[in-house]
């Protein structure tokens, strides 16, 4: 039986990975768009990258042209991310998020309920599942950001006593 680790993904670079490669992380896996009003989140996820990435955790970012709010290829995704943002996190090919081509990816995440019990489809941009080292996966709609609380102390309780 396949788990979610062992989902091939493919990184903005064209590299060939999975989650196993981040089994003993904290992981924040969120779709992007560099064109979506909420692309301002992608301040905050660096931040959460920069404060907690030493520690054991980090972002994954999935461009997404589902909601057609994202650039046309990888190397402008990764030059807008990287001049606009700075982002410093991994970056992977543009996905689809829902319907029958659904990436693998997600067709198991979104079968992960969200705070109010609700799976299903991603709504929009910047959707955040976080995925902890015990298996545990937890969903935040768009709307709530990076550095929510909910977030904040799920990835703090989850990773090891900073020394």
């Amino acid at each position: 039986m396949t788990t979610i680790s062992d989902i091939p993904l493919t990184t903005i670079d064209g590299a060939t990975t999975s989650l196993a490669d981040y089994a003993d992380k904290v992981v924040l896996i969120v779709n992007v768009a560099s064109r979506c009003g909420l692309a301002p989140q992608y301040e905050k996820l660096e931040a959460l990258q920069k404060t907690y990435g030493e520690r054991g955790f980090t972002v994954l970012g999935f461009p997404s042209n589902q909601f057609l709010q994202e650039l046309s290829t990888e190397d402008k995704i990764k030059e807008y991310c990287s001049m606009t943002w700075g982002v410093t996190f991994p970056m992977f090919e543009k996905v689809r998020l829902n319907g029958k081509s659904a990436h693998p990816l997600y067709q198991e995440l979104t079968k992960t309920p969200d705070a109010a019990g609700k799976a299903g489809k991603v709504k929009w941009n910047f959707e955040k599942f976080v995925i902890t080292p015990d298996g545990g996966i937890h969903r935040f709609r768009p709307t709530v950001e990076p550095d929510a609380p909910e977030i904040v102390s799920l990835i703090e309780v989850s990773l090891p006593a900073s020394t």
